[in-house]
């Protein structure tokens, strides 16, 4: 790259620069910028276009162009080339604009007169801010050197855009971080809060992209690219050798670190102008660009290390780690880019609410969330980028449905919508130690279900009967080791403590699919969901559950025991299943160790194919679950991690409830307890229609059982049946409209 053209890009950035640190209003501010880009590349017109919105284009500056068209000019993403530029997130270079594919003529601009354009987007980590575009009167393609040139000026207003820099008295746009935003994401727990927003992991901040010494600029890079490798060989060091997972990921990071077309093209962006933080977080944009773009999802991930290795350098060049010193405030609502379950759980139940970009309904964070008993929005893509610590913030989990900065007829609808939530929570409660009997004289045992020692104080407000689901894998999931079975036996122990003499059903540890041990090594399945999990995983492992079955048995003590085993497919699992508990129970005994007092043995029926089981099976089970979430999916052959179809089945579906009825009937010709575990149970009408198909026990969240409760004591079930089976004889897919008429109807 010539000397000269070097001096020129850096002449250009120096003028922005000194631009920027004259006084001024935001919007002089921007025509300043551009009528100095015009003239420093030589030409007629220079114009820079911000979002208004998520899907609007705005003309907010420009030199060359009619002026009255400023705040005027206005068009969709994807709409004439500068839409293009916005939607594509790429440089659009034509010689011949009226000629390109999408061309939009705005007459009120004047810009007929202009043959050549050159627009790039303005951009920062991957958020579209706008476009900044030139063009000229003669036929010409700009060089290389002048898109990268643009690019780099672009870049610096995404900074200054971010900093509010044409913000203000004369702003040149909308404040960003003032006004309601609100953002449609995924529920990945239900529930509603009001709080402040808490930011997990604060972004860098770059408030100098502009180098004034690009010698001192290349010393401060290399100095902070030194380190980084230095900090990224010390924890492959410290890595355990076993973890083969962790030491994949650090060898990615120490190449790219020592990558030297990385640090090439870091060097090149501080010849041209920029600081050390503004050229990582270019090259940073680079990658973030093309992992949107990306289909190979091994290339993605190793694209997604390089983009956290860039946030590592920039915290070590701007000195902001990741505890910014901002206090958590009061009524905090955290939100993350993602988190992981042992994050999560050090935050605990201080949180009112999570709002992640990222995960999916089965993560380790929602359901650690889940366990916590509090709100999970997930998918809301852009927030991290949006929201600032102590912006005020209403989360509604049951919708999916995040308001940032709310005005305040939404907060006051909103706060209207809790406080009912509020008044039914002590309707809940004035029949919480009242049976769920129905008109007709049904009784429907109620459970909650659990995972965390945290949850056990619900067991006694929520009104539930005993625990019809302890999840024993969040011990394992939280840690970086396999837990010790001493440690175990005393956390079964205080369980069963706090449970006060209730029925606690332990299901064994169920992993695999979504959620993968970080201490062991994963697995390489085209679908987990179907793969190498649950029970499989024990019976192929079975040391790690001999070791969880002597755990429960020390725990008992002497007290009632019931273990549940999950994901049994066909008989036999059961079977050896049940052989392993029966042989550590003999050699407790031999140990001269306290066996259970009662010993209940059960499985969760989560594939259609148990359901089609011997008889015997259903004969040698002391229970029966239905765990509702997989057999729903598997039922539907529906992924619960796809959005796309995970919601297009209904859990009121006539086959789905005839299926239901089949089990319920096989487990009553046998009297085999059967219950009903899973998001549906804890949904009222959903839980009323089970009721009414035969089913007489649930188990759900603590927060469920109130509203179940309440509808069950005042519906007759023989009615509901009697709506149901009219549905199904008129050919319905789903009962649920004729249910909900029927519902209205009763008031």
């Amino acid at each position: 790259m010539p000397e000269q053209t070097e001096s020129e890009s850096r002449k250009l950035l120096s003028r922005l620069q000194a631009a920027l640190a004259e006084a001024g209003e935001g919007q002089e501010r921007l025509d300043r910028i551009t009528h100095l880009i015009a003239d420093s590349m030589g030409t007629e017109v220079c114009s820079i276009y911000l979002l208004r919105d998520a899907d609007t284009l705005e003309l907010c500056a420009t030199e060359g162009l009619a002026p009255e068209s400023v705040h005027v000019t206005r068009m969709r993403m994807g709409e004439g080339l500068v839409g293009r530029v916005a939607s594509r997130a790429r440089a659009i270079n034509t010689a011949n604009a009226p000629a390109e594919p999408g061309f939009r003529y705005m007459p009120e601009t004047g810009e007929e007169r202009f043959s050549s354009f050159l627009g790039v987007p303005i951009q920062r980590l991957g958020e579209r801010l706008g476009v900044l575009v030139v063009q000229s009167k003669d036929e010409r393609e700009y060089s290389g050197d002048e898109v990268y040139a643009l690019e780099v000026v672009a870049m610096v207003i995404a900074e200054m855009t971010e900093l509010g820099a044409f913000l203000g008295e004369g702003a040149a746009l909308s404040p960003r971080h003032q006004a309601q935003v609100m953002f449609r994401g995924t529920c990945g727990q239900e529930g509603a809060a009001e709080g402040r927003v808490y930011l997990h992991e604060p972004r860098v901040v770059i408030t100098k992209p502009i180098a004034e010494d690009p010698d001192a600029e290349l010393t401060r890079l290399r100095e902070a690219v030194d380190e980084l490798r230095v900090s990224v060989d010390q924890m492959l060091s410290n890595a355990s050798t076993g973890d083969k997972e962790q030491v994949q990921v650090l060898e990615a990071y120490r190449m790219f670190a020592n990558s030297r077309g990385w640090m090439r093209r870091m060097e090149e962006d501080i010849a041209r102008g920029l600081s050390a933080e503004a050229a990582v977080e270019k090259e940073q944009s680079t990658a973030r660009a093309r992992m949107e773009t990306v289909p190979d999802a091994y290339l993605r991930e190793r694209l997604h290390d390089l983009d956290d290795l860039s946030n590592r350098l920039l915290r070590l060049l701007t000195g902001q780690g990741t505890e910014t010193g901002a206090q958590m405030p009061e009524a905090p609502v955290l939100v993350a880019r993602n988190i992981g379950p042992a994050e999560l759980l050090d935050y605990g139940r201080s949180l009112k609410a999570v709002v992640l970009e990222e995960g999916s309904v089965g993560s380790h964070a929602a359901i650690v969330a889940r366990a916590l008993a509090i709100p999970l929005i997930i998918n809301a893509k852009r927030i991290t980028t949006e929201a600032l610590n102590g912006d005020p913030i209403l989360v509604d989990g049951d919708q999916g449905i995040v308001h940032l900065r709310p005005e305040d007829t939404v907060a006051t609808a909103f706060r209207d919508k809790m406080a009912m939530m509020a008044a039914a929570q002590e309707r809940y409660a004035s029949i919480r130690d009242k049976a769920a009997e129905t008109l007709c004289g049904t009784v429907v045992s109620l459970h909650m279900n659990a995972g965390l020692m945290a949850d056990l104080p619900s067991l006694p407000s929520s009104g539930a009967e005993g625990v019809g689901l302890f999840r024993t894998e969040l011990q394992f999931l939280t840690r970086n080791t396999v837990p010790k079975r001493g440690e175990l036996a005393a956390l079964y122990a205080r369980v069963m403590d706090a449970a006060s003499g209730k029925r606690v059903v332990f299901r064994t540890l169920d992993i695999g699919s979504d959620k993968v041990l970080p201490y062991m090594k994963p697995t390489d399945e085209p679908n987990p969901a179907l793969g190498w999990r649950a029970i499989r995983v024990g019976l192929d492992k079975p040391g790690v559950m001999r070791m969880q079955l002597q755990a429960l048995i020390r725990a008992a003590n002497g007290r009632p025991l019931t273990v549940m085993f999950p994901f049994i497919a066909q008989f036999d699992e059961f079977t050896r299943a049940r052989d392993h508990l029966l042989r550590e129970i003999d050699r407790e005994a031999a140990l001269g160790h306290p066996l259970p007092s009662e010993l209940e043995i059960g499985a969760m029926l989560e594939t259609p194919s148990l359901a089609f089981a011997p008889r015997h099976f259903f004969e040698l089970a002391d229970f029966i679950s239905i765990g509702g979430n997989d057999l729903k999916q598997f039922f539907f052959a529906a992924d619960r991690e796809n959005e796309r179809v995970r919601r297009r089945y209904d859990s009121l579906n006539v086959s789905f409830l005839t299926f239901l009825e089949q089990i319920v009937h096989r487990c009553d010709d046998t009297d085999t307890p059967l219950s009903f575990c899973g998001e549906d149970a804890g949904r009222p009408i959903e839980a009323m229609c089970f009721a009414a198909m035969g089913l007489r026990a649930l188990s759900m969240r603590p927060a469920s059982i109130g509203p179940v409760k309440s509808l069950l004591r005042r519906v007759d079930l023989r009615e509901v049946r009697s709506v149901v089976n009219e549905a199904r004889a008129t050919g319905a897919q789903s009962v649920r409209p004729a249910v909900m008429e029927w519902f209205r109807q009763q008031g």
